[in-house]
């Protein structure tokens, strides 16, 4: 989907181990017009801009991500934390820029 004039542009730093972990969930993203090979290719220096529909996709993977146990089986470890941490900050951003 090609972004209109109008269209918000969402600017997100992604780092560390929210970002290690996002990359091993592209696979998940292959529907989403690019958003996969985009954030293969983010390396987390500056911030991603990303537009509504990503934000969704987003939001949609990491809450089957997280629901899936055997994905994460271990609630308690690092990884689960970090990806958790990175879909609340993801809806709470979501929120703020989409109210309705």
């Amino acid at each position: 989907m090609k972004p209109g004039k109008s269209d918000p542009r969402i600017r997100v730093k992604i780092s560390g181990l929210q970002l290690t972990e996002l990359q091993e969930h592209t696979g998940a993203m292959c529907e989403a017009f690019g958003l996969d090979r985009k954030i293969e290719r983010y390396k987390g220096t500056r911030p991603i801009t990303l537009y509504h529909w990503d934000l969704e996709c987003l939001l949609d993977i990491l809450n089957w991500v997280l629901n899936d146990r055997k994905q994460y089986p271990d609630q308690e470890t690092p990884k689960y934390i970090a990806v958790h941490e990175f879909h609340v900050r993801l809806k709470d951003l979501y929120k703020q820029t989409f109210p309705s």
